[in-house]
């Protein structure tokens, strides 16, 4: 039997629900958290714009998880591939869209346009072996950003 995720949106107030199936049976190491999926203020396209979107993943686990070859790709396909870093456990780590410099707690995906499509799409996080070990929807503007269940 499979089992679903259920992903709230928030549309003019009233949520909206999305049923995405769950692909691993144990609970993975690693999800999302938030996701800014609509850079606050005008969209200007300045490097500053672009990074204010952004997909935060954390560990959710209490061990040390090595994020290197791990990926995040929208519904278009745009896909972010994590270098070598290591995630504590309870720690977060935040993917810009724009252009930055890595650290420990921010990465930068170094794109001239924004990835996240206000009125709708999945981000979908995969391990190292390529597995999907969880996925966040949404499916209206809303508030631009999505807590990620």
């Amino acid at each position: 039997m499979s089992r679903f995720r259920l992903v709230a949106a928030a549309v003019l107030g009233i949520g909206s629900l999305v049923a995405l199936p769950a692909t691993a049976s144990a609970a993975p190491a690693v999800r999302f958290g938030v996701i800014q999926y609509d850079s606050p203020g005008t969209d200007n396209g300045s490097n500053a714009s672009l990074n204010a979107e952004f997909v935060v993943i954390k560990n959710v686990s209490g061990r040390k998880v090595q994020l290197e070859g791990f990926s995040v790709r929208d519904a278009q396909g745009r896909t972010f591939t994590f270098p070598a870093m290591r995630l504590r456990p309870g720690r977060t780590v935040r993917l810009h869209t724009g252009s930055g410099t890595n650290a420990a707690r921010h990465v930068y995906w170094r794109q001239s346009n924004y990835v996240w499509n206000n009125g709708g799409d999945t981000a979908t996080l995969r391990n190292d072996a390529g597995t999907v070990v969880d996925r966040c929807a949404w499916t209206s503007t809303g508030s631009g950003r999505i807590a990620c269940p």
